[in-house]
């Protein structure tokens, strides 16, 4: 379940440059050949980025501050990214690291499509081929996203996208280019519409950590939220459970996780047994470890704002909460699973699992298009369903999300629709903290970030700041691939 990619595109060129053109002839993993649907299926396991983007798109976001020298854990990949300087290190937790390991996932994802063409009996891999489709769109999905300007319908045909590789790298130095953001929203929206309808849930061992249908449907969700193409949103939310009904499948923090344990709550929100989660991702990363103990995160002011203060309901949120010293601040989310390097060693790798996407990220996305296409009344319906998952005693007539309690909240005035919006985020900044989520939407809406450091420092970053879009490692210049501007 863990064979390695041969051979890594782009970003790893540097890797590989010293060798012979024919090394990339030999089969991807030399112990076998591909030549049955299970084989496939195992390399398809290594279809999605391994590599956690939430170190560096949460120290970005607005909900980090600096928590001072004292903080346990002291690193350029969380320190760099609040300071919005491009990341020199490559380690595990940077961009580099996501870019490289994403181009590695979508070389597994076209070597598996390449095998099914020449296969003599390609209908046999229908479903592998659509989750290998799907896999292919998600990854570059995320690059396009990550290191190029957010999809505008006004600009995206002229803004420089990411390559979009559709093909298995045969030679050491191939040439690519970026093309546009327009090219690869369409080439995303070709792969997916093309992929969805072959997916088969039965062919997974643990459907979780494969695009089952569910997990499929909510990244459509997701993509068409980026394209704001609402009716598309509401339409792909809709299929993820059955009948569009989230209310079973919303993460239960009132009557499961709010009674137990740390160490039981740790164990539970990355489990594939837990409804919310659609799709989950083990990766090599030390964000369970540190996430709490960064200088650059979760801060005390931060709780208070987003835990212990009232919201727009007039409540608080159920999350419990830990602290890991003073200012060390963590939602049970991530146990680390350290894989050591044979039965006998001390030293070895830590892994932390990530849920690519959940049923609350769908009923939000849902509820945004819906605000987008005028259904106001959907959603407040879908907001409120969420709220009554998340407030302790919850009762309908007294937290009910009237326009008389967000206009009082946010000072909106009549503007109901502006509002709501404002909802949205809050709760989904509340929802989704030190999960790195934060950042895709103060994209998506070209919302400005300042940060501050303890000795007075203010940094910001404006809507329009080139440093919104990550910076492409160095060696893709090797490929004739354009950085972007600094």
């Amino acid at each position: 379940m863990k064979n390695k990619i041969k051979y890594i595109l782009l970003g790893s060129i540097w890797l590989i440059s010293g060798c012979q053109d024919d090394y990339l002839e030999q089969a991807v993993d030399q112990r076998t050949q591909l030549n049955t649907v299970e084989k496939v299926s195992e390399l398809l396991v290594t279809a999605y980025p391994q590599a956690d983007y939430a170190t560096f798109t949460e120290a970005m976001s607005d909900l980090a501050e600096d928590k001072g020298p004292n903080s346990v854990v002291i690193e350029d990949v969380n320190r760099d990214p609040y300071f919005f300087r491009d990341v020199e290190s490559k380690a595990q937790g940077s961009a580099d690291n996501y870019w490289n390991a994403s181009y590695a996932a979508i070389a597994a994802a076209n070597h598996a499509l390449e095998v099914i063409t020449n296969a003599p009996n390609p209908n046999d891999y229908s479903a592998q081929k659509g989750e290998a489709l799907v896999a292919r769109a998600y990854a570059h999905f995320m690059l396009v996203t990550l290191y190029s300007k957010v999809y505008d319908p006004a600009t995206a045909a002229t803004d420089p996208g990411i390559p979009y590789v559709t093909t298995p790298e045969k030679v050491v130095l191939g040439k690519y280019e970026r093309k546009t953001v327009a090219y690869v929203y369409e080439q995303i929206e070709k792969d997916l519409t093309e992929g969805i309808p072959l997916i088969v849930n039965t062919t997974y061992r643990v459907p979780k950590y494969h695009f089952n249908t569910a997990a499929a449907h909510a990244f459509a969700a997701r993509f068409y939220l980026f394209k704001q193409d609402y009716q598309k949103v509401v339409e792909h939310a809709n299929q993820v459970f059955p009948g569009g009904n989230f209310g079973a499948n919303l993460r239960p923090w009132v009557n499961v996780y709010s009674t137990l344990t740390a160490n039981e709550g740790l164990a539970i929100y990355t489990q594939a047994t837990e409804n919310a989660n659609l799709l989950l991702v083990e990766t090599p990363s030390n964000w369970a470890r540190n996430n709490a103990r960064y200088r650059y995160g979760l801060s005390t002011n931060l709780v208070n704002q987003l835990f212990r203060q009232a919201n727009v309901t007039g409540d608080t949120w159920v999350y419990p909460l830990y602290t890991q010293g003073a200012d060390n601040w963590l939602v049970l989310k991530f146990r680390e699973h350290f894989v050591r390097t044979d039965l006998n060693a001390t030293t070895g790798v830590p892994y932390t699992i990530f849920p690519l996407f959940t049923a609350e990220e769908v009923l939000f996305n849902r509820a945004e298009a819906n605000l987008a296409l005028g259904n106001i009344e959907a959603t407040r319906t879908d907001l409120n369903l969420y709220a009554s998952a998340r407030i302790a005693d919850y009762n309908r007539a007294t937290h009910n999300i009237s326009n008389a309690k967000i206009a009082n909240y946010y000072g909106t005035g009549s503007n109901v629709r502006l509002g709501m919006l404002f909802t949205i985020l809050d709760f989904k900044a509340a929802e989704f903290v030190q999960e790195g989520m934060r950042w895709f939407d103060l994209l998506r809406h070209k919302i400005p970030v300042t940060h501050y450091t303890v000795d007075g420092q203010v940094i910001q970053l404006g809507a329009d700041d080139p440093h919104r879009l990550l910076q492409l490692p160095q060696e893709v210049t090797l490929a004739g691939v354009e950085r972007n501007p600094r």
